[in-house]
């Protein structure tokens, strides 16, 4: 792992594979780290012939912090967004977007194939509409458009959502509100087991916890609004990837994210919720390589169909 200094800040990340092949940007999602990733994952997209760089975002891992900011109040916040109020964010999904697209600049990467999980699809959708030059093609997975009108997480969702890990806890506890997490958003139909998932809680308390950063990150998808109108002005080739079992992110909110983005491609995957199961990911990594390749098929039926069937 190295550190780069982009934008001010510092940004910690970690490149696997051959530095003379074609790049692939990893955007991790919500509070999680570059080590969130699964390793089989990453391994796949290496031996399929591509270089890949993880990172922290800002206020994750061993990225910047912000906490000269203050903690924000995420049920205070979450009323403000009921009632129509304005949320005053640290920074905003722009920013990150501009993150990533600095550590390309440092690491000398004139272009990349940008992948992102649900915070991390938010701000890798942004970055392929701001830096379109940059980008090769789009995987948006399990996120969502922002577009008001949406369906929310479910009431289990939620909470997990707005609650803060035990900033006191020992490491045991904190592993153990991290795996009931991953239990809550989880695949029904492919549940992670449970050494699996326990080893991928210890790697990330042993690393980092920083539960403001993750607040002050949830603020800023709030602040940073709808995408609708950046997504419509895609042009690069776009692959949107939701489960059907999603609670946190509904599945409405990948079709309605694909349906923005021109000549999208949309893969449903039944009983899928919001993780990366290892039961998964050859099936990801089958999509996505067919997809960076430019052999993917255009979708039947189309995210307009799916829509209509609303």
């Amino acid at each position: 792992m190295a550190d780069a200094n982009i934008n001010g800040i510092t940004i910690s990340y970690e490149a696997s594979g051959n530095p003379a092949k074609p790049a692939v940007l990893l955007n991790m999602g919500l509070g999680l780290q570059l080590v969130s990733w699964p390793p089989a994952f990453v391994d796949g997209l290496v031996e399929m012939g591509y270089y890949v760089i993880r990172y922290d975002n800002r206020d994750a891992g061993l990225s910047s912090k912000f906490d000269h900011l203050g903690a924000p109040r995420l049920w205070l916040a979450y009323l403000k967004t009921l009632a129509g109020l304005k949320l005053k964010a640290a920074y905003t999904l722009h920013d990150m977007a501009a993150d990533a697209c600095g550590l390309l600049s440092y690491l000398g990467i004139p272009h990349a194939h940008i992948i992102g999980v649900s915070m991390g699809g938010m701000v890798s959708q942004i970055f392929a509409a701001r830096y379109p030059k940059r980008t090769l093609s789009l995987t948006s997975i399990m996120s969502s458009s922002g577009r008001p009108g949406l369906p929310g997480p479910t009431a289990a969702a939620r909470r997990v959502l707005l609650s803060s890990s035990p900033p006191a806890g020992t490491r045991e506890q904190l592993i153990e509100y991290m795996a009931n997490t991953f239990n809550v958003i989880g695949s029904p139909a492919y549940p992670m087991p449970e050494a699996y998932v326990r080893e991928m809680c210890s790697r990330a308390v042993d690393r980092n916890v920083h539960p403001d950063g993750a607040s002050r990150q949830l603020v800023a998808i709030v602040a940073s609004g709808d995408r609708s109108k950046l997504l419509r002005s895609l042009q690069c080739p776009a692959l949107v990837i939701h489960g059907t079992e999603d609670p946190l992110v509904p599945a409405a909110c990948g079709i309605d994210t694909a349906a923005q983005i021109p000549g999208s491609r949309l893969e449903l995957i039944e009983g899928m919720g919001h993780d990366l199961p290892p039961q998964l990911i050859g099936r990801l990594l089958a999509l996505i390589g067919s997809h960076m390749e430019g052999k993917m098929a255009a979708t039947q039926p189309s995210p307009a169909d799916y829509l209509e069937q609303d």
